[in-house]
């Protein structure tokens, strides 16, 4: 856990609920002046965030209500750009465009990253600058995948604050049609080979008891 983490979430309000329940001693240990854990992206980030295909988004609009909206694309269509900031093309949804008018007017963000098969979780705060992609389309051009067919409206740049991985507990397995083919092919493969492996055995069985028996006719 990175310092930059524990001085965004845990707020006084939080710390007193932390002191109440009795883990405020546990991650006060955060927000000391020395720690040294990194709040920048490291590899272990970068390859969790290129990974994925889609991750869930939190703005907050100008009444003060949190909204959470799930976004979706060919994995690795959110991209690292440094070790502080990430991207994607805004594809064309539904056009209510909430997030976007909440961007609008409060420019933080959270995120949540899952990956269910290996119950993994990453997330991120930031702070988020819209580029419309009618003004800058060699932005989107970097960004959008060609191949995924979707229209990208606009570039979503966020400048990360703090990232956090979350505890895997009560993160249940789920797999996509390809993950869950994935699985069943290794299955099968641990199966054939369980299979021949036990058909060498009956065979080198059978073989045995033929030369007892041959052994005890000879005798």
């Amino acid at each position: 856990m990175a310092r930059a983490f524990a001085t965004i979430a845990f707020t006084p309000a939080v710390r007193t609920q932390q002191s109440r329940m009795g883990s405020a001693e546990g991650y006060s240990k955060f927000l000391a002046d020395d720690v040294t854990h990194p709040d920048e992206l490291g590899p272990q980030e970068v390859a969790f965030i290129a990974a994925r295909d889609g991750f869930y988004q939190a703005s907050v609009s100008q009444t003060g209500w949190p909204y959470v909206q799930y976004r979706g694309g060919p994995a690795g269509f959110l991209r690292v750009l440094s070790s502080n900031a990430i991207a994607y093309a805004d594809f064309r949804g539904n056009r209510q465009y909430i997030s976007t008018g909440n961007f609008a007017g409060n420019e933080r963000v959270s995120m949540i990253l899952m990956d269910y098969p290996n119950r993994r979780r990453l997330k991120i705060w930031g702070r988020v600058r819209l580029i419309e992609g009618a003004d800058n389309p060699e932005i989107l051009a970097q960004l959008h995948d060609p191949s995924y067919p979707a229209h990208p409206e606009r570039a979503v740049l966020i400048t990360v604050e703090a990232f956090d991985w979350n505890c895997p507990s009560h993160i249940p397995r789920r797999f996509t049609l390809e993950e869950a083919e994935e699985e069943f092919a290794a299955l099968r493969r641990e199966n054939e080979a369980l299979k021949a492996e036990t058909n060498a055995l009956r065979a080198a069985i059978a073989q045995a008891t033929q030369n007892v028996t041959l052994k005890g006719k000879k005798s």
